[in-house]
């Protein structure tokens, strides 16, 4: 069965504004498009822009540890490189990450945002080629509509797909099927990818993003009713090739094991 591309989705500040895409040029080994390009480091992270390497979120501005960052709206300019931010009670921010001045300014900016929420001195990182990923090879993430939608029906009330702030969000795929295809490849629109294993899903996934406020328990859901707490699946682009909205995503054929249910759970 072949599913489409319903919405493509980058995130060029780590755990900020998701930023809606029509179509994205999908390369080799490669994450997705201008998403994770900064950090914002709540206190010394360890990470050295000189020789950069994995850093777990935990040492980071992101949901699953400060909701409030969802107050913040945010837009990226990818041929500028300038980053404009607002948030209510503070004036608007325009600064240019490029640029140590720009980074220094937002992180000014974010620190009035968070209060005391912050942990320690903010600052914005980045570091040419580096992606702060929340896994060292998740390079493109996808989430199935369908296994949302079903989630929500075990809850009984409706969950914002952006709370799981994936790149690619497909329409046309059975619930929770994707937990079974690690290893195989499939078609996101012109580009081949294989999927990489299924996301485990943190705190994060709890914070209404248009709030910024915990108001969910999307883990434990995930557990309590299906036993595991996957939602989507990374997978690394082995053809590059364009993908867009509405274009066609397959679904790889792979056998599922006797007695093994779609949800992952054993029947």
């Amino acid at each position: 069965m072949a599913g489409h591309i319903a919405a493509l989705f980058r995130h060029p500040v780590k755990g900020f504004t998701p930023e809606p895409l029509a179509r994205a040029q999908l390369s080799v080994g490669a994450p997705f498009p201008c998403d994770r390009l900064y950090a914002v480091e709540t206190g010394p992270s360890g990470f050295d822009p000189n020789a950069p390497a994995f850093v777990p979120k935990q040492k980071f501005a992101v949901l699953a540890a400060l909701p409030q960052v969802a107050r913040a709206t945010t837009r990226y300019d990818e041929e500028t490189q300038v980053l404009s931010a607002s948030a209510p009670g503070l004036p608007d921010l325009s600064a240019r990450l490029a640029d140590e001045a720009g980074r220094e300014a937002l992180a000014e900016w974010l620190t009035r945002l968070l209060g005391e929420e912050a942990r320690g001195p903010l600052r914005v990182l980045q570091a040419p080629g580096h992606r702060f990923m929340d896994h060292p090879r998740g390079d493109v993430s996808i989430l199935n509509l369908a296994s949302v939608r079903d989630l929500e029906q075990k809850l009984g009330r409706e969950i914002d797909p952006l709370r799981f702030r994936a790149n690619i969000y497909v329409e046309g795929w059975p619930p929770w099927v994707e937990n079974q295809w690690a290893g195989a490849s499939m078609m996101l629109g012109w580009a081949q990818a294989q999927v990489f294993k299924p996301i485990v899903r943190c705190a994060a996934t709890d914070v209404d993003p248009a709030l910024g406020v915990r108001d969910m328990e999307i883990t434990k859901a995930l557990f309590d009713h299906y036993g595991h707490m996957f939602c989507g699946v990374y997978v690394h682009v082995t053809r590059e090739g364009a993908a867009g909205v509405g274009d066609a995503c397959s679904q790889p054929q792979v056998e599922t094991a006797p007695g093994q249910a779609i949800g992952g759970a054993t029947a």
